[in-house]
């Protein structure tokens, strides 16, 4: 059974979107900006003015399940959605926060569907009709199914590649700063997707 809570908050999400007055409304946001391994995913959705999917938040306020059922619910519902990662080499070279911003503009480059607004978690970047939200997935309808959608595809990735990298327990950490990812890496030393700049303070280097 759906909890009430549920429900409510789905509610207020899909109502904040349709109370901007626009009619197709996209959504951006990011799963992995804070790991230690592997690529940031970034995701952008567009979903039908009538499309409600109960239970839809922010993906951090779901469980893994429940993530992955939205997920499969919002990609059958969205009149186009795209998923991009930009790779722990790229983050090295230019930062978490211009790779999030690289990622989310090539997401908007690929796009067939031109939404009249484009709502994005957080992060401003300078490309017409988009509009910043802070807290954004647990504000807007759209940039929740964009959240889903990023963190259940970046999961998948990680969990298809975590036998290649024994050791680290990424199945369950999903590359993220755990204790175990941690002494992981200082017994083992990083593999070549580890994000290097983030392990500074680990390693000890200056």
């Amino acid at each position: 059974m759906k909890s009430k809570r549920s429900k409510l908050d789905t509610r207020v999400l899909y109502d904040f979107d349709r109370a901007m007055g626009y009619g197709l409304v996209a959504g951006i946001d990011e799963a992995g900006r804070g790991p230690l391994f592997g690529p940031v995913c970034v995701a952008i959705a567009i979903m039908p003015k009538n499309s409600y999917i109960d239970g839809v938040n922010d993906s951090k306020k779901l469980s893994e399940a429940k993530r992955e059922d939205l997920y499969e619910k919002i990609i059958d519902s969205a009149i186009e959605y795209h998923a991009v990662m930009i790779d722990n080499e790229t983050i090295d070279r230019i930062n978490i926060l211009n790779a999030t911003k690289q990622g989310m503009c090539e997401c908007i480059d690929s796009m067939h569907t031109r939404p009249d607004i484009i709502l994005i978690d957080a992060v401003k970047i300078d490309r017409p009709n988009t509009h910043s939200i802070i807290k954004g997935d647990a504000t807007s309808y759209a940039i929740a199914c964009a959240s889903i959608i990023a963190k259940v595809t970046r999961d998948r990735y990680i969990r298809s590649i975590a036998d290649e990298y024994e050791g680290y327990n990424l199945a369950q950490n999903k590359g993220y700063g755990t204790k175990d990812h941690i002494l992981a890496v200082k017994k083992y030393g990083p593999s070549k997707m580890h994000r290097m700049s983030f392990l500074k303070n680990i390693l000890g280097e200056k």
